[in-house]
């Protein structure tokens, strides 16, 4: 990049805007490279439409300038392009440690929002390749409205008690993929949100972080539905929470969350592996006298789940007796608690399904 100094001080961030100008307006495949060196960089607002492919090779790092008010909202924004990848071996370190004392949202829930690291509005056809996501501020990666995302060999890393650091989350999103990526981070390691279709996560480790989560929905009002959405040969180690679905006891929005599977999934040390929470309520937010929940969950298969739990409650399947869960499938799980105080146990609450060779202190269904 032209003009770009790599030494971790010096404002970087017109040469790399410039080169995406260049880039997005040429036609064919544009390759914009980051050559070895620490690139401090400020908001970075990569817009299309673009006449072009745009591939952006990251060989150096890019941080993140500490002061909060070099952003409008995001960090690292792609929006309104089609045919676009990062690839290589360098890291978008967001230098989180700086801002994290912040961030309110444990006492706020409506609280200011840090600003993400990478984001992708409004994308399709895109690649992320090789590269290191490190200390967002907030979340790492967040895809909206995007079709057909391939996330690859993907290194997430934040400390597990860093706030709101997500590792990838999704909504109104469908057709994506994402394999051997190792994600560990202070919150949760992919969040998939309303809207969401045909997702497909394989390979992948979690941990630190709060597991693979499907919400929470019901927040808002017109929420869309989540469906088909496959979670195969993965690890999650020493997270608070193992596979977890959740939507709020006083929903806004009737939605459906449907046709999941979650099938040979390796727990280790996982305070609660497997959690479906049709009464979820952060912070004592929802009212007072809660409605009924407008959320469905329904055809959810738990296939080939084993390994250790960290608490006694390896199952936890609380939902709600207006719209109980449905479809439920427990097969060939077996979870064991790793303490001596208790005995593993499941906790289910209007609950429908069966259990195929489950261990029988888990066989709820």
């Amino acid at each position: 990049m032209l003009g770009a100094k790599g030494d971790g001080k010096t404002d970087a961030t017109q040469a790399v805007m410039k080169a995406w100008k260049n880039a997005c307006g040429a036609t064919g495949t544009q390759k914009i490279v980051i050559p070895p060196g620490n690139f401090l960089v400020g908001a970075l607002e990569l817009s299309g439409p673009c006449t072009s492919s745009i591939i952006i090779r990251l060989d150096g790092n890019l941080l993140g300038t500490g002061d909060l008010t070099a952003y409008k909202k995001n960090w690292i924004e792609v929006m309104r392009v089609d045919n676009f990848a990062i690839n290589g071996h360098g890291i978008i370190d967001g230098q989180g440690p700086l801002v994290w004392e912040k961030n309110q949202c444990s006492k706020h829930y409506d609280c200011k929002i840090l600003p993400n690291s990478l984001v992708l509005d409004y994308v399709n056809n895109a690649t992320i390749r090789g590269i290191t996501l490190k200390n967002a501020k907030f979340f790492h990666l967040n895809l909206f409205n995007c079709k057909s995302v391939l996330v690859e060999n993907v290194e997430i890393t934040a400390p597990g008690n860093s706030p709101n650091t997500d590792g990838i989350h999704m909504g109104d999103s469908e057709d994506v993929t994402i394999k051997a990526t190792n994600i560990g981070v202070g919150d949760d390691c992919i969040s998939i949100g309303p809207g969401t279709k045909h997702v497909k996560i394989h390979g992948s480790r979690c941990g630190p972080g709060h597991g693979i989560s499907v919400g929470s929905l019901g927040r808002y009002k017109d929420e869309k539905d989540v469906e088909d959405i496959q979670v195969t040969n993965c690890t999650i180690k020493g997270a608070t929470n193992g596979l977890r679905i959740k939507s709020y006891e006083d929903s806004k929005s009737a939605l459906r969350a449907t046709r999941f599977v979650y099938d040979d999934v390796r727990m280790d040390n996982v305070s609660y592996p497997i959690v479906i929470d049709q009464k979820y309520c952060p912070n004592n937010i929802c009212a007072k006298a809660p409605g009924a929940s407008k959320v469905v969950v329904a055809d959810i298969v738990f296939k080939n789940i084993v390994g250790t739990s960290a608490t006694p409650e390896a199952v936890t399947l609380n939902c709600v007796n207006n719209v109980p869960c449905q479809g439920l499938q427990l097969v060939n799980v077996n979870l064991k608690y790793t303490g001596t105080n208790n005995k593993t146990m499941a906790v289910c609450k209007n609950a429908v399904g069966k259990s195929v060779n489950v261990v029988k202190e888990l066989a709820c269904l």
